[in-house]
């Protein structure tokens, strides 16, 4: 999944990049396209805009920007599956890069330091330092081996990459140092929460999936249209035979029952393709039992 995100950033800079080209030696300013991809700071405009606060966090300046982002965005993309599942890091990428826009947004328009001043951003590293963090709250003491530092526990990572921002607040990027401070702070909160038991992405990707699934054509499913009513439900409890089930009869269809109402519970919160081979392979054979 982040290899995907790469991609995605990846293939979004070069376009930009080339379009930009193509608009220069047309004579046509390129940052009249960047207007479109980038946050304003300002309120009035990011109504006009309101798009840019998802198409912000796929978009870089300049070469060295997408390549420092896309290295962490690996390296602790790949920490992070180790602990939580692909469609998480999906959720927190961009609920990382939104809790990263409210600071910025909030700044801005509220700390008499920006008073009289715009600002547009660009840049994922929001939503990758909620990663980072998350990761660093999920498995704190794990260590990584820096070039030149040696090991270093996750927790210290996160903890000094925080403390860097916020000693940056005030420089030439200040907005950006606090963008990332929101996206830390949601990817603590998303830790936290994981902790209690709660998944503060699961609403997104619900959201996400109910999206995609209006474009995407339903799966092909023989126990029939399991979106629908279960059909096993209004069948007689009898056996074949005419006779009465038997006690182990019907506490076995019960537990089949059960079990396949988690498996089309699961379904049809996250799509067919949710399933893992496993749980494929019960859907059919619990079919072919009731």
């Amino acid at each position: 999944m982040p290899v995907k995100f790469i991609y995605i950033n990846v293939a979004v800079f070069v376009v930009v990049k080339v379009a930009g080209l193509v608009m220069t030696l047309s004579g046509v300013n390129p940052g009249l396209m960047l207007r479109y991809l980038e946050m304003p700071s300002a309120p009035g405009m990011l109504l006009r805009y309101p798009w840019t606060v998802v198409t912000y966090m796929f978009t870089h300046y300049d070469l060295l920007h997408i390549l420092f982002n896309m290295l962490f965005l690996y390296w602790f993309g790949v920490l992070f599956l180790q602990l939580f599942n692909p469609r998480q890091f999906v959720g927190l990428y961009l609920i990382g890069g939104l809790g990263g826009a409210v600071f910025y947004l909030l700044a801005y328009n509220l700390l008499p330091y920006f008073s009289g001043v715009a600002g547009m951003m660009l840049g994922a590293s929001a939503s990758i330092l909620a990663v980072v963090v998350a990761t660093a709250v999920r498995a704190p003491d794990y260590k990584i081996r820096l070039f030149l530092i040696g090991a270093i526990s996750l927790k210290w990572l996160a903890i000094i990459t925080i403390f860097l921002d916020l000693i940056s607040i005030g420089s030439g990027n200040s907005g950006g140092h606090i963008a990332h401070i929101g996206g830390a702070a949601v990817g603590l909160l998303f830790g936290l929460c994981y902790r209690g038991g709660r998944d503060i992405t699961a609403p997104l990707n619900a959201f996400i999936d109910r999206v995609v699934n209006i474009f995407r054509r339903r799966p092909s499913v023989r126990v029939g249209d399991i979106h629908r009513r279960r059909w096993w439900q209004r069948r007689p409890k009898a056996a074949s035979s005419g006779q009465p089930a038997t006690g182990v009869d019907q506490a076995e269809r019960e537990r089949a029952e059960a079990e396949m109402d988690v498996i089309l519970d699961k379904i049809k919160k996250s799509g067919y393709k949710a399933l893992t081979a496993e749980e494929k392979r019960r859907l059919f054979e619990t079919t072919k039992k009731l």
